[in-house]
């Protein structure tokens, strides 16, 4: 994986100085994208089978901390796009081959949250709707979308699935227009009464129970790991990314600053501004920490073939969250010590401001959701919640 994140690193200046034209543009080039696929980035979640590297969730992690540091909107989509592999692997294998079997490089999309409508057909389902926030997508052939399925004439209970399409099966409407992330082109997905052979759904008890159809063709201990476990990293990660970024860039700023409002006295000296850049880091490095730690204990525990405890699954989902907040209290400390220079457009201060505080804000974020369950498990009440 070395050479993985050899080749990231050797693009940092280059998505660093086009960031500015990423936002403008709203999406990213397709240039961006391939260079991200000639480092393999893409395959490293990837089942071994179809040419992926199959890594540790940390090396993935690692290389989208420092993709998001150069630039948020590729770092983002670098982590959604990317994460999708690992998902892949777990549905049957009759849809990782209509996926792959043509082009192990096809990349995917997605949109989760349950915005559609869903029905029963034989065979399959029929899928109509809309879903937004799908990032990426431009860069995409094939989408995941999220939908419950209700209860059925039999008594089949409701059941929360990702249902996957082609490219032929939707499109894409340009409404990304926002203040922060503006280089994900994170458009809305539009279906219109497109039929899902079942082959082509999971079910997220199954992610949740860890026992999915894919795991018979990828047995590894890479694809027995909870869909909470990595999904939820892969939004942390991009916005730990970002605060790194805005760190980097602080420190080089505040180096050369000089405050004239104070006798021209250099910013660097400034005792105040020490204890801001100090407790910064340390927020950043706290989160990244608590990420390392989790990951390499749940992939430990998968790769000895035990049972993963809970207190760890819910941890991870406690830490995840914290290292959200950790990563947006740092780059706000950072961004109040800039001084108004730092507000001009094209300075990545503010770009790593805004689009830190919009990763803030994905539904997987939500702090009270995620910590509520870790006090319930604490206390020994039920979970009944597949994000964990």
């Amino acid at each position: 994986m070395e050479a993985v994140l050899a080749g990231v690193r050797e693009l940092l200046p280059v998505l660093r100085e086009h960031a500015q034209e990423t936002e403008d543009r709203r999406s990213l080039a397709p240039e961006t994208v391939k260079a991200l696929a000639e480092t393999g980035f893409f395959r490293l979640l990837q089942p071994a089978r179809f040419g992926g590297h199959e890594a540790h969730p940390l090396d993935f992690l690692t290389c989208v901390r420092e993709i998001a540091s150069a630039c948020g909107s590729t770092g983002w989509v670098a982590s959604v796009v990317g994460v999708h592999a690992w998902q892949l692997g777990l549905f049957p294998d009759r849809a990782q081959q209509d996926v792959w079997g043509g082009d192990p490089g096809t990349r995917m999309s997605s949109s989760y949250a349950p915005t559609g409508r869903i029905s029963r057909v034989d065979g399959g389902y029929r899928v109509n709707g809309r879903w937004s926030f799908s990032s990426g997508c431009d860069h995409a052939t094939w989408v995941l979308l999220g939908g419950i399925v209700p209860p059925g004439d039999d008594g089949t209970p409701a059941d929360f699935r990702t249902f996957l399409l082609p490219a032929s099966d939707y499109t894409i409407e340009d409404v990304w227009h926002t203040v922060g992330l503006r280089g994900t082109g994170s458009n809305d997905i539009v279906v219109d009464d497109a039929f899902v052979p079942e082959h082509r759904s999971l079910s997220f008890n199954d992610t949740a129970r860890c026992v999915c159809p894919g795991q018979e063709q990828n047995p590894g201990p890479l694809y027995r790991i909870p869909y909470a476990s990595i999904f939820t990293y892969a939004i942390t990660t991009p916005i730990i990314g970002m605060a790194t970024g805005a760190y980097r860039a602080h420190v080089d700023y505040t180096r050369e600053r000089v405050r004239a409002a104070y006798a021209g006295v250099k910013a660097a000296e400034d005792p105040h501004a020490q204890v801001r850049v100090a407790e910064a880091a340390a927020d950043i490095d706290s989160a990244w920490y608590a990420l390392q730690t989790n990951m390499r204990e749940l992939m430990d525990l998968t790769t000895a073939g035990a049972k993963l405890p809970m207190p760890l699954r819910l941890r991870i989902r406690r830490d995840q969250v914290r290292g959200t907040a950790l990563a947006i209290r740092a780059v706000d400390r950072l961004f109040e010590s800039s001084g108004g220079r730092a507000l001009a457009v094209g300075t990545p201060i503010q770009r790593f401001w805004r689009d830190a505080h919009s990763g803030r804000v994905h539904a997987i974020n939500d702090p009270e959701r995620a910590l509520s369950m870790y006090g319930r498990g604490e206390f020994g009440l039920p979970l009944n919640d597949a994000m964990v």
